[in-house]
């Protein structure tokens, strides 16, 4: 007999991204990006975090709750193949799949068991927007989630696309120096989709509750407003 299946949303992340344009296209990507998972009211007891500030990166599988979708397709387009090229879906990390579920790895940096919200973990490197459910946390093995020797498929050879940040220090200063920090950061990995290239289009990004435009031209991205 099939039993149903109860999934609960156990904690919420908090990070920079106020929308999906601009996070990062995988986890770990841009270690400077700091996040805070603070726990439901149910879930907020210490004991549940009993030994997790000994291991060094955690596993965060997440709801794509942003994701609208009428049922599923079996192929997608990956950004990454230029956003023209049918791949299976199983055979991607697309968030428009049967379930759509996230996984992400990223660095424990602190947990803090009593504050006024409950116990909350400090991670970096997430790959999520603000806000996003969090189902699970498990802690990362190096000797059995580590595999040097793994092949990457249709992205083998495909390094992230990296460009040149050119920004105006006044326009930083508009800014917290640790909210500049981790900007220059996400912007030096080309927040675009991988199939715009467009030198003439002015691009907007939610960060930390700035909005950011800039232009990408010959390999330098260039910050022409922060408000």
């Amino acid at each position: 007999m099939e039993h149903p299946l109860s999934v609960q949303v156990i904690a919420r992340i908090h990070t920079d991204f106020g929308s999906k344009f601009g996070v990062p296209r995988q986890s770990g990507l841009v270690p400077e990006l700091t996040a805070r998972i603070v726990f439901q009211p149910e879930y907020r007891n210490p004991d549940a975090l009993r030994g997790l500030e000994d291991f060094s990166h955690l596993w965060l599988l997440w709801h794509f709750d942003q994701v609208r979708q009428d049922g599923w397709s079996p192929t997608v387009r990956p950004p990454r193949l230029g956003g023209n090229t049918r791949m299976g879906v199983f055979a991607t990390r697309s968030p428009y799949r049967p379930n759509p579920i996230g996984l992400s790895c990223v660095r424990l940096e602190q947990v803090d068991l009593h504050t006024p919200d409950g116990p909350v973990i400090t991670v970096s490197g997430a790959d999520l927007m603000d806000g996003t459910p969090i189902l699970d946390i498990k802690p990362y093995l190096a000797y059995a989630d580590s595999h040097p020797e793994a092949s990457g498929g249709f992205v083998a050879g495909l390094t992230d696309r990296s460009v040149t940040v050119d920004c105006d220090p006044a326009l930083l200063e508009t800014l917290p120096q640790d909210v500049g920090r981790r900007l220059l950061a996400v912007l030096a990995h080309d927040p675009r989709p991988s199939y715009q290239d467009d030198p003439e289009r002015v691009y907007g990004m939610d960060f930390a509750g700035h909005n950011v435009r800039f232009t990408v031209a010959d390999g330098v991205l260039r910050v022409t407003e922060i408000d």
